[in-house]
Parts: C-alpha cells; structure tokens; sequence
C-alpha cells in the first residue's frame, strides 16, 4: 500500500520494510501528503496502522505482488474473481463502517458466483487530514470482517490525495475465490417455473446510513444488515444442487433493481408478492417520510436465490438453519411473460411493474 507499488501495503520490493509498529510520525496524527510519497513516511504509516492488522505471510513477504500456494481443491475447479470500490458517507455507520462494507461487499459478490471466497487485495485511497486513528477504527473492521469471512487479506496498496479530493477513505477490494466444475449460477439461468426467496428484510443499510448522515430529519432505530452472504450461498448450493439457478446480493438499486437485472439476463418475467417481502416496520416508516421505495434501497447482508420449484423446500430450509438466513421468505416466481419485466402483485390484486431504480435516489450508500 505504497505510493510506487503493490504486494504489501508499502512495500517497495521489501528492501527496506521491516514488520514493525514504528510510529507514523511523531507529530503527526492525521493523514498528509508525506504520506503517499513511498518515503519513509509511507513505510512508517504501513508499519503503524496496516502490518499488525494484516500480518498475512504473503502480505509480510515485501514484495510488489503476493505469491500464493493454495490451490483448488479438485483440478477442475475453476477460479472466480471479482472487483469493488466502496464509498459511503459517513465512514461509519450504526452495523458498520467502510472497512466492513469493503470487505463483505467483496467476499459476497465471489460468493454469488457459487464460489467459496478465499483471498482479497486492499487498495486505500486516503484524503489528506484524515485522522490516523480512523484508518486504524476502519482497518481493525477490515481485520475482523476477513476473519468472520475465512478469508486472507494478501496484497494491498496506499494513495494520498489532496484535501478535499475524497471523502475522507475510499477502499478498493479484489476477491478471489475457487468454484467447484460441477456449480453453474448466473444471472442468465433463471427459467420459468423457479422460485424466488430473499434470506431477510430488505433495505436496512441504505436506511442505517441515511440515518447516520442525519438526513432523514429523526433517528431510526435501524442497523446497517452488512455481513458475508457466503455461508447462505453455500448452504442453497449443498442443498438445492443442480437446482440453484441465480444468486445475487441486491447492493445499489436495492431487491427491485436486482431483479431487474434478472428478468433482463434470462429473458423471463418475474412476478413478486408485495405483502411476502420483509421490509421492517421502521425502514418502510423512513421511506414513506423520504418519498423511497424500499425495494429500491440497498441491502448489503441479503442474498436474492432463483431456484427451481422441487428444489425450493429444501433451499429455504437450509438457508433458514444459517445464522443471518432466519428471515428468509420465498417471494415469488418466475414465468416466461412479460419477458424482461418484474411485476409486484399488490393486496388489492392488481399488479404493478417493479422497475429498476432510475438515477440516484441514494448516493454513497456502497
């Protein structure tokens, strides 16, 4: 995480790094441009804030990339990747804060490939003022939220920019992870006759995080739901098999959007009960005060599963049995019309179209 290069947060080739807690600098306690130089100022921020909290072998080596043993566990396994930015104002948040956002955000999105999540990289973007204490508050989050994960944090890097270049920290993540032959889940795979079931209630982050920010005029007793969906995946997979279709977390744009998404991929017409989807009493109440639609605002501990019907029993059951799934509700089906289009069958029993969210209702939420 050096201003000149990757591997270790700060390495230059490990010549110079030593695996110590040397203070930053003695008088400083907020983030200057000193330290993105890749000087000494560099190396002594990494060796403070970022070498304890990551003290992953790989990460300790020095060196401008990570060198990794760990295989698949079967030949023919194939390997997934995926890549983030996380942005959110305030950098904390009632649930969470961007380290942990960064780091389940990255972890979910393997683990919606049908992948088991394995190793992630760190880039930190960081405005020049920002206390020092912050970064180690949101790096400490990261440190945790990798270990409720299983997975290692292996390689990273570090940027300064001017003051009022950012809002404070900006973390980018890459996520690898491997994915046994016989898994294949995708957007393009739902097929009419499926099922389709959310693990919990929906739209609490994007609420915890307008709350946090002071925008909604009141405080909601709503706590951000961000956590790793791998154990929900895998817990469908094992039980659903061959009969697990699509999986997806609905991040920006919320449960309607990802939908969405869906129904366009595969070509099919997805129709959901409004009375089945779990939206909390207090994050409906913020929304109806906002003019939202809850189904249009961010999750970021929630997984979306279109699976077939003879498989849907055993799915939810399985879900359900994992902590972070005991909410977890089938919430409609899918048919071959109207293709491309998510329709809501409301109380009154007339439908409604659920289209994806339009513009930015939201912003910095994830």
């Amino acid at each position: 995480m050096t201003g000149t290069s990757e591997g270790v947060p700060g390495g230059n080739g490990g010549s110079e790094f030593q695996a110590s807690c040397a203070a930053p600098h003695p008088t400083v306690d907020r983030i200057v441009m000193g330290h993105g130089s890749g000087g000494r100022m560099t190396h002594d921020l990494v060796a403070a804030v970022f070498v304890g909290a990551f003290a992953d072998p790989a990460l300790l080596a020095g060196d401008d990339g990570a060198v990794l043993d760990a295989g698949p566990p079967t030949p023919d396994a194939r390997w997934v990747v995926s890549t983030d930015a996380h942005v959110v104002n305030p950098l904390f948040f009632a649930g969470g804060d961007i380290g942990r956002l960064a780091v389940c955000g990255t972890v979910n999105d393997v683990a919606m490939m049908g992948a088991t999540p394995l190793w992630l990289t760190a880039g930190f973007l960081l405005e020049e003022g920002l206390p020092i204490e912050t970064l180690r508050r949101v790096v400490a989050s990261m440190r945790a939220a990798a270990d409720e994960a299983g997975v290692r944090i292996v390689a990273g890097d570090t940027k300064v920019v001017q003051r009022g270049r950012a809002d404070g920290l900006y973390v980018c993540t890459t996520g690898f992870g491997w994915l046994a032959r016989g898994v294949n889940v995708g957007g393009a795979r739902a097929a009419p006759g499926d099922v389709v079931l959310v693990s919990g209630a929906v739209g609490d982050h994007g609420i915890a995080v307008l709350s946090a920010r002071g925008d909604l005029g009141f405080e909601a007793d709503v706590r951000s739901d961000v956590a790793p969906v791998h154990r929900l995946a895998a817990a469908a997979l094992a039980a659903g098999g061959h009969g697990v279709h699509t999986l997806r977390d609905p991040t920006r744009g919320g449960l309607a959007t990802t939908l969405h998404e869906i129904a366009v991929q595969s070509n099919v017409g997805i129709v959901v009960s409004e009375a089945r989807i779990p939206v909390r009493t207090e994050v409906r109440a913020a929304c109806e005060l906002l003019g939202l639609d809850p189904l249009h605002v961010a999750c970021e501990g929630r997984m979306v599963a279109v699976v077939a019907a003879d498989a849907a029993g055993s799915v939810l059951q399985a879900v359900r049995a994992v902590p972070g799934g005991e909410g977890a509700v089938v919430i409609g089906d899918v048919r071959a019309t109207p293709a491309r289009r998510v329709l809501m069958a409301t109380p009154l029993g007339s439908h409604r179209i659920l289209d994806a969210l339009a513009g930015e209702i939201l912003p910095r939420i994830c």
